[in-house]
């Protein structure tokens, strides 16, 4: 996977305090743990969600407490292994440091070092040694899978005409004839026509989750109309056949935004859960039916409720209570389309299932 670009812009650390109503979450809510420590030392494998639990009752309140606006969130302050997390009991606030000698800091009120930092360049050595906001490794194979096609989205990509000879379908490190524009390319996904995913609210569709079935290295391009391409299969998922179609391998680079909670009111509904289970727990993938289009971003924290249930009022003849919806985990966005979002669930009660509500943080 790849890491973050080889140049990154560090942002100084803001001062200014974070205005509750920009992210629509009181202040009150953001809460330290009784318990929270006085420091933290930065250590190879840690998030910024993994790190913001240790201090804080809910961890989407990572930017009030240092002070981020909406433009840092979505270019978060790298923070390095090897730096420490101080909490300023005194100010309610998050601090970052270096252990006492490392240089380059400064005494803050309450004898909080602090490191003064101002916008530079940093190479790619220290910018990919960046925690990340969740673990990466979680969520690597769909950073790099576009998950969701338009319906006409594969009709006029390059196709697969033929596997290996003698051969029906074609895996790993055997050949495929490809008839289509590459466009220059010589890496591709392959895909297979895409399952329809409708709204449990509507009924109407709202996307095409694609199969993925691997990559291919273009090995010899055709050279007249109609001579085929070939291919080398380089990974493999599932098998490939013809009428398989052809995508430019994307960028994979992921997006580091902070957890943060939407701007604006979400009541949204599972769509599904990768992999065609029926049920999924901490650390799987689902799909909800609101996207860029609805104000959803990378990072966005909501949280999961099961629908409270109808039942009889034992107490009173004909009549009917509806019991409250509870609430039984969080998520967190990290890949967002037109009308769909992907989030990894992070803390979970209970399993999640489709058709289940999601709405912004209380």
């Amino acid at each position: 996977m790849k890491k973050f670009s080889t140049i990154a812009l560090l942002l100084a650390l803001s001062s200014s305090v974070f205005a509750a109503d920009e992210m629509n979450a009181p202040q009150t809510q953001c809460a330290f743990l009784p318990n929270a420590p006085d420091q933290h030392l930065v250590v190879k494998g840690d998030t910024l969600w993994g790190i913001s639990q240790m201090f804080l009752e809910h961890a989407w309140c990572w930017p009030q407490v240092w002070g981020m606006n909406r433009e840092d969130i979505k270019n978060p302050h790298w923070i390095y292994p090897g730096q420490i997390v101080y909490f300023d009991r005194a100010a309610g606030r998050l601090r970052l440091g270096q252990p006492a000698g490392g240089g380059g800091s400064d005494t803050s009120p309450g004898n909080i070092p602090t490191v003064r930092l101002s916008p530079q360049i940093r190479g790619e050595n220290l910018a990919s040694n960046a925690i990340t906001t969740i673990p990466s490794n979680v969520i690597e194979p769909f950073l790099s899978q576009p998950l969701i096609l338009e319906e006409n989205e594969l009709k006029d990509t390059p196709r697969i005409v033929s596997a290996q000879q003698g051969h029906v379908n074609a895996g790993k490190s055997e050949k495929v004839y490809a008839m289509g524009d590459l466009h220059g390319g010589s890496f591709f996904q392959v895909y297979r026509p895409s399952t329809p995913l409708k709204d449990p609210e509507t009924n109407k569709i709202i996307g095409y989750e694609s199969a993925y079935l691997g990559t291919l290295k273009l090995t010899r391009e055709g050279k007249t109309d109609n001579e085929a391409h070939t291919f080398l299969v380089t990974t493999s998922k599932e098998e490939m056949t013809v009428g398989d179609r052809l995508l430019p391998v994307p960028n994979s680079e992921m997006a580091n935004y902070v957890p943060h909670p939407p701007s604006a009111d979400v009541n949204a509904r599972i769509v599904s859960i990768y992999g065609g289970v029926a049920q999924a727990g901490q650390n799987q993938t689902i799909s909800i039916n609101r996207g860029s289009k609805d104000g959803i971003d990378i990072g966005t924290v909501l949280q999961l409720y099961r629908l409270g249930d109808i039942i009889a009022d034992k107490t009173k003849s004909k009549s009917v209570i509806k019991l409250p919806d509870e609430q039984y985990g969080t998520l967190f966005i990290y890949r967002v389309f037109k009308n769909i979002s992907y989030g990894l669930i992070m803390q979970v009660t209970d399993s999640a299932q489709v058709g289940d509500i999601v709405r912004k943080p209380e």
